[in-house]
């Protein structure tokens, strides 16, 4: 029985330590990027103040936060103990033979009394579990700010496009002209005009298109984030990781929430197999009592002690909670490798996608000085009108392109400063 006693408080210090070990890493590993953490803002988001504020206002933040604030509650009840004071009292009449009847009653009050260190194994339980919640918390801020970089990107980028192809619709209606023009000299045929006619009428329709898909963005923007200030600045231009993947990864994993979240749910289960445990060797119920008997003429007080014999339910229920520990610590390993996949994938990502994006404003320019130069040509008669239009074609492309490819750039950059926690201050909760 001693040595069942001692089981808890050995289990508790050997999380003790787990934990102590953990701080200390995670100290070192935090200790690389902190001149980073204070990082200005890229000019083409959100401020860091407009963006908390709509990020704290995200439905998925706020049910976060109404779950940290019911862990709370659940960690105090814990701590408090499922066990209460019971009151009771009996009342009865005796008749006795040849002496008549004599009322007597009985009063009593117990209570369940925690031990073996099941009170600090359950605040420890609870302590836990407010912890996960946190570290959730932090998990749907990470998630609030993604998307809102995400939304604001995309419409930033539709507003880009619909300017750039506004600007071809100008091209196009001065290819028109340039085509009456050569009618009017008899140069051109009535054909061609009707082609440049059409080419006009195809700019202007993708025109719309990027019109319409800068409208939704920012509709999307407006309801989703009715505070944030909807100031469109350009683009900026992305630029090139400053650490090594190896970096990035320490990072990330010292400060993401979900693998805190796990790391949590192990430390619960962990104490919550201890606490099963420790319930083998049951809680005795003690109370006190008093009654008064026999034509009142005594006077009972005493005290009461039970205790519950433990059998195979609080057995197999240890065996069950020390299963559930090694299913959470699967879950850290299974959550530590995906986050490292994630950083992997990430970090490749972001260098293919801003040599994808210089590889897009170089055939832009390009595309660009061909359309102008053949425009040109064509107006002093030394190009025909279906190389003009093919040249034009091919620049809208590379336009759509490169539009796309800064927008993709700056996200894959975003992203990981984002889950870095060194973007708007989001680990500052």
């Amino acid at each position: 029985m001693g040595d069942a006693a001692d089981r808890p408080g050995r289990d508790r210090m050997k999380c003790w330590m787990s934990n102590a070990t953990a701080i200390g890493v995670t100290t070192l590993v935090l200790a690389w990027p902190m001149s980073a953490q204070a990082q200005t803002v890229p000019a083409d988001l959100p401020s860091t103040e407009q963006a908390l504020a709509a990020i704290d206002q995200d439905p998925t933040v706020l049910q976060a936060r109404r779950a940290v604030q019911v862990a709370t509650h659940s960690a105090a009840m814990r701590a408090a103990g499922p066990y209460e004071w019971t009151v009771g009292a009996t009342g009865q009449r005796r008749r006795i033979d040849g002496s008549g009847s004599t009322t007597e009653w009985s009063a009593q009050i117990e209570r369940p009394i925690r031990i073996g260190g099941k009170a600090a194994l359950d605040h420890d339980i609870g302590e836990a579990g407010l912890r996960q919640a946190r570290a959730e918390l932090t998990i749907a801020r990470q998630s609030a700010a993604r998307l809102l970089a995400d939304q604001w990107l995309d419409w930033l980028a539709a507003r880009q496009s619909r300017a750039r192809l506004q600007e071809q619709v100008g091209f196009a209606e001065a290819s028109l002209k340039a085509v009456e023009t050569r009618r009017k000299a008899g140069d051109a045929s009535l054909l061609e005009v009707g082609v440049a006619q059409g080419d006009v009428a195809e700019a202007k329709r993708q025109a719309s298109l990027a019109a319409a898909a800068e409208a939704r963005a920012q509709a999307s923007l407006r309801v989703r984030y009715p505070q944030l200030a909807q100031v469109a600045p350009t683009l900026s231009e992305p630029l090139a990781l400053e650490r090594t993947e190896g970096q990035w990864r320490e990072r990330i994993l010292a400060v993401s929430g979900k693998v805190r979240a796990a790391q949590e749910a192990l430390r619960k289960a962990e104490a919550t197999g201890a606490r099963a445990r420790a319930d083998r060797l049951p809680d005795p119920t003690v109370g006190v009592f008093t009654a008064s008997e026999a034509f009142r003429s005594e006077r009972v007080v005493g005290l009461s002690l039970s205790i519950p014999l433990g059998g195979t339910y609080r057995a197999q229920a240890a065996l069950e909670a020390a299963q559930q520990a090694e299913v959470a610590r699967a879950g850290v390993d299974r959550e530590t490798r995906e986050i490292e996949v994630e950083v992997a994938t990430q970090v490749a990502e972001a260098a293919s996608s801003l040599e994808r994006w210089r590889l897009a404003e170089q055939a832009t320019a390009a595309a660009g000085d061909a359309a102008r130069l053949t425009q040109r040509a064509y107006t002093l008669g030394e190009a025909d009108l279906q190389t003009l239009l093919l040249v034009r074609r091919q620049s809208l492309d590379t336009i759509n392109a490169a539009a796309s490819a800064r927008a993709d750039a700056l996200r894959a950059r975003y992203r990981l400063l984002i889950d870095a926690q060194m973007l708007w201050e989001l680990g500052a909760d």
